[in-house]
């Protein structure tokens, strides 16, 4: 597991050994800090996990969780059905908001065709994927657009491009 700054935030489970050469431990704990922050909540209050496998791996999660045989670049499990809670204030643990999973080959054969850096393509899923924990969804045209300004506004503050506009 790796962590990164001093309150831990993102847990991390490394299976793909290339995520490790992509520095996707600091990759995703800014963009995890960077979103709670965002939307108004306290990083050191709140953790998540992240794991960074291979596309193999995450086609056997999408199949058995999404009923989808076949590799994708982010998938999500919230801790949460509903709205999210605040921390309680007297538990001194942070509130767990889920789980997330990222494959390496198809976020980097997407960020090769899209002609961007695999870590800013990481820092992308990583914040959309923490927004769908937070409750965000983008089924619907409105809800979709808000999310996406969302995403951009936060990857804005990670010196991060636009990626709807390419």
């Amino acid at each position: 597991m790796d962590r990164v700054g001093e309150n831990p935030l993102v847990d991390l489970v490394i299976e793909e050994p290339r995520w490790e050469a992509a520095g996707i431990a600091s990759v995703a704990e800014a963009a995890a800090r960077r979103t709670l922050e965002a939307a108004g909540r306290d990083p050191g209050r709140h953790e998540v996990s992240l794991l960074a496998c291979d596309d193999a791996r995450i086609a056997a999660l999408n199949a058995d969780f999404r009923g989808k045989p076949g590799p994708t670049n982010v998938l999500s499990w919230p801790a949460f059905e509903e709205a999210v809670p605040a921390p309680a204030a007297e538990d001194p643990e942070p509130l767990f908001l889920g789980d997330l999973a990222l494959a390496y080959e198809t976020c980097a054969r997407e960020a090769e065709s899209g002609g961007i850096g695999l870590a800013d393509h990481a820092a992308h899923l990583v914040v959309h994927g923490l927004l769908h924990l937070l409750g965000y969804d983008h089924e619907m045209e409105d809800e979709a657009d808000e999310m996406e300004m969302f995403e951009t506004k936060i990857l804005a503050s990670l010196g991060v491009a636009d990626p709807y506009s390419r």
